[in-house]
Formats: C-alpha cells, structure tokens, sequence
C-alpha cells in the first residue's frame, strides 16, 4: 500500500508539471482533414494530447507508462503498437522484374475483354485494322495464330493493303561479313535493323534495282536475274537473257502500272550501248530497238550510280560526255541530255524525290571533303546545290581519302562514307533536309558491328509479287 501512495503521489507531481509547462492542445483540425478522416469524433483530437484519469485506472497499468517515459527522457504520445514482421528478404533480379511485368500488365477486371464480344468482330474490320500496322508490327502478330499467319494469301487483304498508300522507304542490306549468308532491312523511321532469317537465292547475288516492293539480284557472274519480296518470300527467277557472263551493266526496274498486279520491267544496258528489256506479264526478254545514232558509244555508264525511274522513264548516269541517258519503258525512246558535273566532285549518284532528278556527291577540294545534294534543273539543265552535310561532321573526313556510294528512293537517301579510319551511314530527307547518322548494326547474339557491303531502297509492301 505505501508503494502505491508513493506512485500515485509522484503521478499528481507528473500531472501538475505538465499542466505548468506543457503545451496547450491544438486547435481543431482543418476542414479537408475531417473529410479525409471521417471515423473521428473532434474530441478524438484533444485525447490525443491529455493523459488518462487516473482515478479510474489501476495502477499497474500506470506503472509501466511512467516507468517508459522516465527511460525516454520525456512523455511522449504512444502510437496503437504493430508486433513487428520477418525482416524482408532480398528478391533475385529475375523476381523483381516478374514483379514489375506483373504490375504493369495487371488489367482491372472491368477491362477484360469479353470472349462472346470480342469473337463476333467483323473480319473485314479486323483486316483493315491489321493492314494499317507497322510492317515490323505486322511479322509479330502473324505469329499469334494461324489464321493471322495466313492473311498474306487472303484476297481481300491483300485489298486492303492495296487501298493504303506505301509506308516508309526501308533498305535492303548486304554486309561484308554476311554477304553468303544472310541480309538485313533498316527502317529509317523507327532507327532499326531489322535480321530476317530468309534469303532469296543460295547463290550469291547483289541487289540491282527495286519497284513497288520487290527487289531485283544479279549474280556476280551476272549469268541470273531474280525477283522476290524480301518481306514475303514471293521469288522468282527470271529466263536467261543474252547478256554477256561478267560484263558491266546497268540495271533498272519499273511498274506497268500503279502496282505489282499489272506487272513489272527490268532493264539491263552494256557499255557499248546494247540492252534489253524483261516484260513479267510476258516473261520474256525482248530487244525492242537499238540506241539513237545521236547518243555516242560507248556510253561510259558511272556503274557506281543506281537507275532512277521518274513517270516510267528509266534514268541512266554516264561520262565522256557528262550527262544522263532515259529510256521510256512505255514508248521505247531513248534520250541523252549533256548537263556538266560540278567542279570537283566524286562519287556522284542519281537520286528522285517526287519526279525531280537529284544528284549527290562528294566535293573535295585541297584537304576538305564534304557530301552536297544538287537538284537538276529542267529549264537550264544544270544542277543546283540544295544543301550539304553538316560542317561539323565534315570536319572527321579532312584529309582523309573518303569514298562514299549512295542508294535512295522516294527522297530518301541512304550514304555510306569510308575510309581506312572510318565506315558511316548516314540518311538524308530531301522533303525535310534532314541529316541523320545511322545506328551501328550488329547481328543477333553478336559483338562486332557490321560493316555494309552494298543497299538499295525499296519500299515494303505486303502484297507485291514476284
């Protein structure tokens, strides 16, 4: 009993040191925290901050308060106690990621799909869908079922892809390390290399000329001309012409009409001024007529620069005289048009955006080199300079020995810059003169960055056939 007089006249002395020092209740709360807690009654607040009666507690329950405050140094509010959990465990990173895949692809139950709905979608919609898909996003989803994988042979898509104009210009790559064993495609808008596990022929042939989706290879023998899709694996090999084993050509391709539907050309010109003309839709190679007594042989074709087709006029560069040689592939005119060549310039090509004539190149003067875009004028015949690469990075080839190819299609043009120090792709938009560097390409599960041997520009379409 003494002890509890003792403890219950050192709880007073407790109260009234409190009562003289301590700080006055709070005032009420504002109004956005009742309504965020609504399970509180306002004098809840002021309890928070007032002992306990000590008249109607016992005291052993007293005991152990006071005793925790003297240790502490003060009297502090006690919080509602939580025994205290297994000490967390450290998750793998495989773990942690399945975590967060889970969590991000976790789908309230109000948006699932419903199977009964979604099942009775029309299939002409879903095909419409399907056929304004990206065409890498495309390739992924065939692999969801069967009938997507078989859309390709399905008529009205085809249908449907045909009433979508054509995407974005990819390029058909070979490499120095791959050129026998395999290809790959870039997609300028995404920045990608794309790595098919298809090849059109065993032999090894190089890419020569491209029409509304298909591309044309030449052998190095140049004994076999083929055609394919390199989306679709569409193929086909074309009959033997007469072209001479191992002699330089030049080589052009064209639509007969808006698609690959009304058939395709492919011409092939020589040095010495013969060529001849494959018809798909007959499937056959022809000699329609021989070159104008007024163009002057040999043509000294620059075989470094591909063939353009503007309004189904095939564009050939040549030299001695500096000029462009066309052929109609409707009307079987052949034409030579004299325009001189800028000053110090090299490794020209040909290049169309939208029916204008472009020629690029390199201009090389004491130790600085630089790449220009020149657009040909119809009224003058002369080129005019339309714009150039960037100076600072002209600055990396100064006084170096650069060599540039370049392939395009549409506007957009793919140039290839090397030296012994350095290899550089680089894209160029004539609609936007926009000039982007091209990321390095590696082939799957590989280090070392390829290094391309040859492109051309084609553009993807899911429909085209060989």
């Amino acid at each position: 009993m003494e002890g509890l007089a003792m403890l219950g006249q050192l709880i007073g002395q407790l109260q009234d040191l409190l009562q003289l020092h301590g700080s006055p209740p709070p005032p009420p709360p504002p109004s956005h925290f009742r309504l965020l807690h609504p399970h509180l009654h306002p004098g809840d607040y002021h309890r928070r901050w007032c002992l306990h009666n000590i008249d109607d507690t016992p005291a052993d329950d007293y005991y152990s308060l006071v005793m925790a405050a003297g240790k502490s140094g003060s009297c502090k509010m006690l919080e509602p106690f939580e025994p205290p959990g297994p000490p967390p465990s450290k998750k793998s990173r495989k773990g942690r990621n399945q975590e967060k895949l889970h969590g991000s692809t976790a789908i309230p139950e109000a948006e699932v799909m419903e199977q009964d709905i979604w099942k009775e979608f029309p299939e002409d919609l879903l095909e419409a869908v399907i056929a304004r898909l990206p065409i890498a996003s495309f390739f992924r989803f065939r692999s969801v079922c069967r009938k997507w994988n078989s859309l390709l042979e399905s008529q009205s898509f085809s249908q449907r892809c045909a009433e979508i104009p054509q995407g974005n210009t990819w390029f058909y790559a070979f490499t120095h390390d791959n050129v026998d064993s395999g290809t790959m495609y870039y997609d300028p808008s995404m920045r990608k290399w794309h790595h098919p596990a298809y090849r059109p022929t065993k032999m090894i042939a190089l890419p020569v000329a491209s029409a509304g989706g298909l591309v044309c290879f030449l052998d190095i023998g140049h004994r076999k001309f083929y055609v394919c899709n390199p989306l679709t694996r569409s193929f086909k090999e074309l009959p033997t012409g007469s072209v001479k084993v191992w002699s330089r050509i030049a080589v052009g391709m064209t639509l007969s009409g808006n698609s690959t539907t009304g058939g395709y050309k492919v011409m092939w010109v020589g040095r010495d001024g013969e060529y001849e003309v494959y018809d798909s839709v007959k499937n056959s190679w022809s000699r329609p007529g021989s070159m104008p007594s007024n163009i002057k042989v040999p043509l000294s074709l620059n075989f470094l620069s591909q063939a353009v087709s503007v309004d189904n006029t095939l564009c050939f560069m040549r030299s001695d005289p500096e000029g462009i040689v066309s052929y109609n592939m409707d009307t079987g005119v052949c034409k030579q048009f004299i325009i001189p060549a800028p000053l110090h310039l090299s490794d020209h090509s040909l290049a169309e955006c939208k029916g204008r004539i472009m020629l690029v190149g390199l201009l090389t003067k004491n130790a600085a080199t630089c790449a220009c875009i020149w657009e040909l004028q119809k009224m003058t015949l002369l080129w005019k300079e339309v714009d150039r690469m960037p100076n600072v990075w002209c600055l990396e080839f100064y006084g170096k020995h650069v060599r540039m190819t370049c392939s395009g299609n549409e506007g957009l043009l793919m140039l290839q810059m090397r030296s012994r120090q350095m290899n550089r792709l680089v894209t160029y938009n004539v609609m936007s003169r926009e000039w982007l560097k091209v990321p390095g390409c590696v082939v799957p599960r590989g280090r070392k960055q390829q290094r391309v041997a040859c492109c051309i520009a084609f553009n993807p379409c899911l429909t085209a056939t060989a």
